[in-house]
């Protein structure tokens, strides 16, 4: 007997060994491993196992199974649907050798098959029998609806029909009575009474045939009455006549009037002025124009536009008006008023998204902050082994940048702002989007007016602080004047009492790294935060731009939900559907969750920084949202604009004029564009401003310099440049065009653009003082003051006062001055001189003669 193991019998019927063990556990047998031993007993219980299972006995039996399939089908007896029913039927044949238990179970499968399949045909033909029954209830419907509309239009035909019979009755009535009065007032013109009687006689025989049961007339009795009649015309007989009994018969002309017309009914109109005015109820908005208003009210714009002149505004009809101003209006003319939500249709819809769902823990988004040039963005570098602070132009963040990093501790998303004092929009949208504010704060310099400001935005936002005491390896590092300076901001460390953790780190060594990880992640356990992965997106934009290449990109802050490649965002103003994701690497992926900072393409705009965003489902809502947002915003715009100019209308009257520079703007992120139109306008005086004419995110195109040409202005260039056809028009044109790296240098340029614009003050600088000793008269130049030169110079050219007891009694020139009988220049200190003053004969003894001039001198912002 020949033994042989699992591995070899596999190896033999080419089976892997894990499906022969399974099937020899099927089988009875006691093997587990692929080393135990089968022998030719086990071999056969096994076979004979295997051959069961595929329908054959030990003997060789075999069974067959044959498989039909039988169609056929089902119509309905008006004609309608047709359905295909398939019947399949299953037939297994066995030798007579099987148990009668096997025969048995067979016989039951194959009935209940039968079942299954009368089951299903039924269910068919019931759910065709329904909709028979209810196409035949909509047939019956609309049947009756129709002999109803038939019934309700010739209801209405008749009802009509009658009307028009009632009025050529009294239409008729009327004019009979009018026909009757005349006969009898008047007296008639004697006629032969054999015509008047053949009168009478036509008439009767003309009101009998009208009659429905008068009888034919024969032809030649006809011939006979047309005989009798009068030639002439009576004249009594204009428009009617009447008969022997009494009744009005009107001839074809009177009936029809000229040219056989039919008499023009009197038609009169059903509108009945109103007897008390009608009060509407106007549904105001947030602002409206004059003329959807007096639309509202039903009037004419006219009469809005006197109210609004009444109560001292002055208003055209297509100008925007407020909601106080309209609701004003419409008590004034008597109406009620009624608020309504524009952001109904908004509201809405983000209502309608789900955002429940299973909440998990997240990771923080934790915000640096601090003042310029203090080591924020070299102590992200560190964490995260790059080097970002070399790429910046000149040493500076000036954009916000996120990032997302695994450390041995745990993940972390981090949100580096610009210290500059320009950037404190960005700052304050960095502390609204974060959860946890690491204050950074350099060992040797202490703190500074950005620090405060920083401490002030987390304060606002009430987000935790975490400070982190930077450049500590430097030798004049003080840590304890940081900690004292702080805790005079109340930000008082924990080792003193307080709630703030203090760490402090080095980004050249590291030094202090790892405890700075370890503060923020145990404050981010206590704020215990949380976020639904399965929920629609929702967050804020961080940054965004415009590429050339790639159109908007935007840098999104994921704070619930996952963002996924295809959703239809919307943000702010700007939607579309997401067309691509990348991480802060510029890497391609396909989702982002919680706390993750993720740049996208596929907006139709450049959206604003720190406006929230949203995931939702119906792309055409969205773009309704859009689109309504981007005209609330217009209209808001163009009527704080017109407001500005009314408020500024009087107050400018009587002012120098302003002097102004006109500036195009363009930047290459939303953040940096916002900082720079403050910082500018904050250089605004009274007597010179900058006017920021365009601003945008993207490259200088020609429409820029074809803007600046028009505006006469200065084209910015901060971080971009022109294109050719821009470049080829500024140079042929002449256009001043600057590019710009740092906010310094475009803020110190237009600084002093707007310093030499500035009118110079005026300076009087003494030159020199004569005190006069005596007087002469000169026939030739009049009173002449002998004077001696006690301080400075004296200068014939020179303007000069003349002071008595230290007051200004005239101010004027010098006429002469003379050193003995030469007329000189100037006479220095300590000398003798003669002065004649021009046009003053007042001189007296004891006064003095002041000799100054005036100086311009240039002003400075």
């Amino acid at each position: 007997m020949t033994v042989q193991t699992v591995k070899i019998l596999s190896e033999l019927v080419n089976t892997p060994v894990e499906k022969l063990l399974a099937q020899m556990k099927d089988a009875g047998l006691p093997h587990k491993s692929e080393n135990q031993e089968v022998s030719d007993v086990e071999k056969q219980t096994l076979l004979n196992f295997l051959k069961r299972q595929h329908g054959e006995a030990g003997s060789g039996s075999e069974r067959i199974t044959l498989q039909r399939k039988k169609t056929s089908t089902l119509s309905r007896s008006d004609g309608g649907k047709v359905v295909n029913v398939a019947v399949k039927k299953k037939r297994t044949y066995v030798k007579r050798t099987d148990t009668d238990e096997e025969l048995q179970k067979q016989q039951e499968f194959l009935q209940r098959q039968a079942e299954e399949q009368a089951r299903l045909a039924a269910e068919e033909q019931a759910r065709i029998e329904a909709e028979r029954q209810l196409e035949a209830e909509k047939a019956a419907k609309a049947q009756a609806e129709a002999e109803e509309k038939a019934r309700k239009e010739a209801a209405e035909a008749a009802a009509k029909e009658a009307a028009e019979r009632e009025a050529v009755a009294k239409s008729e009535q009327n004019d009979t009575e009018q026909n009757v009065s005349g006969i009898g007032a008047a007296e008639p013109v004697e006629a032969p009474k054999q015509p008047k009687t053949a009168k009478k006689t036509s008439q009767a025989a003309a009101m009998d045939s009208k009659k429905p049961n008068a009888a034919p007339k024969s032809k030649k009795s006809a011939n006979r009455q047309d005989s009798e009649k009068p030639r002439g015309r009576h004249p009594e007989n204009k428009r009617s006549r009447v008969n022997i009994n009494g009744d009005e018969e009107f001839s074809r002309r009177g009936k029809l009037g000229r040219k056989g017309k039919k008499p023009v009914q009197k038609q009169e109109h059903g509108f009945q002025k109103p007897t008390a005015p009608i009060i509407h109820e106007v549904a105001l908005p947030e602002s409206i124009t004059v003329a959807e208003l007096a639309e509202k009210m039903s009037i004419k714009a006219a009469e809005v536009i006197k109210v609004l002149f009444k109560m001292g505004a002055m208003a055209t009809i297509n100008q925007t008006i407020d909601r106080d101003t309209a609701t004003l209006v419409v008590e004034e003319m008597g109406h009620t008023v009624k608020y309504i939500d524009e952001n109904a249709v908004e509201n809405d819809m983000i209502d309608a998204i789900d955002y429940d769902g299973e909440a998990i823990k997240r990771a923080p988004v934790v915000t640096v902050m601090g003042h310029v040039d203090h080591g924020k963005t070299s102590l992200l570098d560190y964490i995260r082994t790059t080097r970002v602070a070399a790429g910046e132009s000149g040493g500076i963040t000036q954009h916000i940048g996120a990032y997302h990093v695994e450390t041995p501790h745990g993940m972390v998303s981090f949100l580096d702002t610009p210290g500059h004092a320009a950037f404190t929009s960005m700052r304050a949208r960095g502390a609204q989007a974060t959860d946890i504010v690491i204050l950074v704060c350099a060992a040797d310099d202490g703190v500074m007016p950005q620090t405060i400001e920083a401490i002030q935005h987390a304060r606002a936002a009430e987000v935790p602080i975490v400070v982190a005491i930077t450049k500590v390896d430097k030798e004049n590092a003080d840590i304890d004047r940081v900690k004292n300076e702080l805790v005079a901001q109340e930000v008082v460390p924990e080792e003193w009492g307080g709630d703030v953790q203090f760490v402090g780190v080095s980004a050249k060594s590291g030094e202090g790294i790892e405890e700075l990880l370890e503060a923020v992640l145990l404050q981010a356990e206590v704020l215990e935060l949380t976020a639904v992965p399965s929920a629609p997106a929702k967050g804020v934009v961080v940054e965004a731009r415009l590429d050339r290449g790639r159109g908007s990109v935007a840098t999104l802050l994921v704070q619930n939900g996952t963002l996924r490649k295809g959703d239809i965002v919307l943000a702010g103003l700007q939607m579309g559907r997401v067309r691509a994701l990348l991480d802060e690497r510029g890497t391609a992926i396909e989702s982002a969750g919680p706390s993750i900072p993720v740049e996208i393409l596929g907006l139709d705009g450049t959206p604003e920084a720190g406006e929230e965003f949203i995931v939702v489902a119906d792309e055409r809502k969205a773009r309704e949202v859009a689109n309504f947002r981007q005209g609330k915003y217009r209209e808001i715009r163009f009527a704080r604009q017109h407001s500005a100019k009314l408020e500024n209308l009087f107050s400018e009257m009587g002012k120098d004029e302003v002097r102004t520079l006109n500036v195009v703007l363009k930047a290459d992120v939303r953040g940096s564009l916002e900082a720079l139109i403050k910082s500018l306008t904050d250089l605004n005086t009274d007597e010179v401003k900058v006017n920021v004419v365009s601003s945008g995110v993207g490259g200088i195109t020609e429409t820029d310099a074809t803007l600046a040409l028009a505006s006469d202005a200065v084209i910015f260039g901060f971080n971009v440049r022109a294109d050719s056809s821009a470049k080829q028009f500024i140079e042929r044109e002449s256009i001043d065009l600057r590019y710009y790296s740092v906010i310094y240098n475009i803020i110190d340029d237009v600084k002093s653009a707007l310093s030499g614009m500035l009118s110079p003050d005026l300076r009087e600088d003494i030159k020199g003082t004569a005190e006069v000793r005596d007087i002469f008269r000169s026939p030739k130049f009049g009173l002449i003051a002998g004077c001696m030169v006690i301080e400075g110079t004296v200068y014939r050219s020179k303007q000069i006062r003349v002071l008595r007891d230290d007051v200004v009694i005239y101010e004027g020139e010098l006429e002469s001055l003379r050193r003995f009988k030469d007329a000189v220049n100037e006479v220095s200190k300590g000398m003798e001189c003669g002065i004649g003053v021009k046009n003053y004969t007042d001189v007296k003894v004891g006064d003095k003669i002041e000799v100054f001039e005036t100086v311009e001198v240039a002003r400075t912002l």
